[in-house]
């Protein structure tokens, strides 16, 4: 008895690996024995609803609802809703591009602005922003120069714009830079055109001994 058990055995082994693993492709959908929950009854977005009064699907926010990031005096924090267009698109409320950097400048944020674009912006545009950056070594001559009188003319809010969302053959690096390095950067290119069309005269004249 114990034999046939075990010829029993070998015939439903070799059953199923003759006929369950052939590779064979179907049309029909797995056997799920354990679904899992995967898939549960839900409305779609702006369906209609028989279980609420109203009969909409999409509940209205409760009364009280804050948005998360609220400041701590109540108000939205600007920061959180991005609600200050100047600073987050370097746009004024008309839609045009802003003339003067929304954000304060100093030291810190020029450094971290050179920081920044040595790693994103040099590599095409040059350490000095004359566009004989590396890629130019391996065909990209198209790469404009910062010290033309188009770009030094340039709204920042532009410059700005062109760092978060690229222009022409040049991608946009919104995804890597928050908006406020995206202003350093800003920074930074406007400190390149200013060191490249200075002059004696632009040196205070205590630091002028330093200068070789």
């Amino acid at each position: 008895m114990r034999y046939a058990y075990y010829t029993l055995t070998f015939l439903v082994v070799l059953t199923i690996s003759v006929m369950g693993f052939r590779g064979m492709r179907s049309t029909q959908p797995p056997i799920e024995v354990f679904p899992d929950m995967d898939r549960q009854a839900h409305y779609k977005p702006q369906a209609a609803s028989k279980f609420f009064a109203d009969g909409r699907a999409d509940r209205p926010t409760p009364a009280g609802t804050v948005p998360r990031g609220r400041a701590e005096n109540g108000a939205a924090d600007p920061a959180f809703l991005r609600a200050d267009d100047a600073h987050y698109l370097g746009k004024n409320a008309d839609g045009s591009f802003v003339r003067g950097i929304p954000i304060a400048v100093g030291e810190t944020m020029i450094k971290r602005g050179q920081d920044r674009y040595m790693i994103y912006c040099a590599p095409c545009h040059g350490a000095l922003g004359d566009g004989n950056g590396i890629t130019k070594q391996y065909g990209m001559v198209a790469t404009p120069t910062f010290h033309d009188a188009r770009l030094r003319d340039m709204a920042v809010g532009e410059i700005y714009n062109t760092v978060a969302h690229g222009k022409n053959t040049m991608q946009g690096y919104g995804d890597k830079l928050t908006p406020d390095d995206r202003w350093a950067v800003v920074a930074y290119f406007r400190a390149l055109q200013r060191a490249h069309h200075g002059s004696l005269n632009d040196v205070p004249l205590e630091q002028r001994g330093e200068l070789k």
